[in-house]
């Protein structure tokens, strides 16, 4: 599976920003799905999760309420969608794929979409 994350930009805190993830080489409704982010200066850390149905999702406490994640397995792409962004949010932001996704190990990795908060 072959991951293309885009979306990311410069905001100014307290906008919203719409990340997108679109997979290829293969069906993305066999996968859990995920997005993590790296700031500067810190490890990569979790941020959202969702199952293959949709029906479940998880977040990193510090998003819950601000982001949503989503994914549309007939257009094959997984989106993240954040408001109220805050400048402690600015990162890289990777998606992932696995078909577990299991103590957050994820073998499909896109290649990071940045986002600046700004005040």
């Amino acid at each position: 599976v072959q991951l293309q994350a885009s979306g990311g930009g410069l905001v100014q805190a307290g906008d919203s920003l719409r990340l997108s993830c679109a997979a290829s080489g293969r069906t993305i409704s066999a996968y859990v799905l995920a997005w993590f982010r790296q700031a500067p200066g810190k490890e990569r850390e979790f941020v959202a999760r969702v199952t293959r149905s949709g029906s479940t999702t998880s977040y990193l406490d510090s998003v819950k309420g601000r982001f949503a994640i989503s994914r549309d397995n007939a257009k094959n792409t997984v989106y993240l969608q954040m408001n109220s962004l805050k400048l402690e949010d600015t990162a890289v932001y990777y998606c992932a794929a696995d078909l577990t996704g299991m103590n957050s190990r994820y073998t499909y990795w896109g290649q990071g979409t940045l986002v600046t908060v700004s005040s």
